[in-house]
């Protein structure tokens, strides 16, 4: 069905505030994510695991709602410029676009706040909360440094979303073309299909995003060097983390690091 997409429900809060430090300090966090928690909780209280959460909450929830219906916007436009019958047939391509098209002018509002998130984590003394942490770095660093990671999170949002969106419709299609008949099917097991489809197409998503994530929390931890162009910064910070970036990935999950060839 082209019309349909998956709802999202995310424990953002104290999960982001522990992923952020892995990304952050992975030599002190190398724990994994649950073991990222108990550091947390041991070394800094359990308060320190709401670290950022007014961001975090304003900054997905304004993201969220402009994502989700801006998708059902473009998709709708697509649909109008090329005709419905069109539309199914190409209905990936229209996903592609429609998510890329709304995830980016829903960054563009998500930008800043993450940058404060992520600051307000790297650096507790820094502010007491949103509002100050946000009016800390427009006063000291102009509005440009919000959108220093303006790139970061645009490689990683609009591939996690046109993942997520991809994989959620083709795995539901899958279920329903070779092991149910959706006319048959009832609301609950319908609601399990979806949960199950869903969760296989946040896990691809992220896999598909980590790379820029890392990025995204490394480049809004310090402001740059003065005359440090943003791009300049984003390459020195590849240069330094390569595929190694993957790692990040494995610590959250609790995976072993494996055989490292990146250094």
């Amino acid at each position: 069905m082209l019309l349909r997409h998956p709802r999202r429900s995310h424990p953002r809060r104290r999960t982001s505030s522990v992923k952020t430090r892995i990304q952050l300090d992975p030599a002190t966090y190398n724990r994994g994510l649950i073991g990222g928690f108990r550091q947390v909780i041991q070394t800094e209280g359990a308060g320190a695991l709401l670290t950022g959460a007014g961001p975090t909450f304003a900054g997905y929830f304004l993201q969220g709602a402009l994502k989700f219906g801006g998708y059902e916007f473009f998709k709708q436009k697509s649909i109008d410029t090329v005709g419905y019958e069109n539309a199914r047939a190409n209905r990936i391509a229209v996903y592609c676009v429609s998510a890329a098209a709304a995830e980016f002018f829903a960054d563009i509002a998500l930008c800043p706040l993450e940058a404060t998130r992520i600051r307000l984590v790297s650096q507790p003394g820094f502010a007491s909360g949103l509002v100050s942490g946000f009016s800390k770095i427009a006063s000291q660093e102009g509005l440009a440094a919000f959108y220093s990671g303006f790139g970061p999170i645009l490689f990683k949002q609009v591939p996690y979303t046109m993942t997520k969106f991809v994989a959620f419709e083709k795995v539901s299609e899958f279920a329903y073309a070779n092991f149910f008949d959706k006319s048959k099917t009832s609301d609950g097991m319908q609601t399990t299909i979806n949960l199950g489809s869903g969760l296989i197409a946040g896990f691809a998503a992220a896999i598909v995003s980590q790379p820029a994530d890392t990025m995204l929390s490394k480049i809004n931890k310090t402001k740059g060097l003065p005359g440090e162009s943003t791009t300049s910064r984003l390459v020195k910070i590849a240069k330094e983390l390569g595929f190694a970036i993957y790692g990040d990935l494995k610590k959250a999950l609790g995976a072993t690091g494996g055989v490292e060839i990146a250094k």
